[in-house]
């Protein structure tokens, strides 16, 4: 069952790309407490993405990965440009 509103995106040679990526930060941090727990030193990743739609309209959009997200963000993007290079 789908979470409400979640739809896996679905991109073809048909699709049709409509938002640009205008900028791309990140930044490595650190938890180190929260309101349940005092000591959690545990690090993240925070990507903030600036992206402009079709109408020119830009709007910000932050993530927040662990590491082993990261890493499989990271691992899939290198898997784009090595299929990247070959075209």
């Amino acid at each position: 069952m789908e979470e409400s509103g979640f739809r896996e995106p679905v991109l073809d040679a048909k699709s049709e790309v409509t938002d640009q990526l205008i900028d791309f930060q990140w930044k490595l941090g650190m938890a180190v407490s929260s309101d349940s727990s005092r000591s959690l030193k545990y690090p993240y990743v925070a990507v903030m993405l600036k992206v402009a739609d079709h109408s020119g309209q830009v709007s910000s959009k932050s993530i927040e990965m662990t590491i082993p997200q990261f890493q499989n963000f990271y691992k899939q993007f290198k898997e784009i440009a090595a299929v990247i290079e070959t075209v």
